[in-house]
């Protein structure tokens, strides 16, 4: 071989390098953004869980106060109850 075949056989591998270093940041950068949508969709998913578990507590305290205000009501009454009782013994 002379020199001038040395020049295309190197020169052969330097643009075969090149488009394999382009082909690896691409497919990098391609996972890297992939990457990134699917870590935003998982936040948007926790953030909806958080967001109805948020309401669901706050349902389950008023059902407490209203339970609270019924078993308030309840003891009154068994107040009363025993009240009259205790008078009509």
């Amino acid at each position: 071989m002379n020199e001038h075949e040395w020049q295309e056989v190197i020169g052969t591998i330097g643009v075969f390098v090149l488009i394999t270093a382009v082909i690896v940041t691409v497919i990098w950068q391609f996972a890297i953004s992939w990457r990134a949508k699917a870590q935003l969709a998982r936040e948007a998913e926790y953030r909806q869980i958080a967001e109805s578990v948020a309401a669901s507590q706050e349902d389950i305290g008023r059902q407490l106060a209203e339970i609270n205000d019924r078993l308030s009501a309840l003891r009154d009454r068994t107040d009363a109850i025993e009240l009259v009782l205790t008078d009509v013994e």
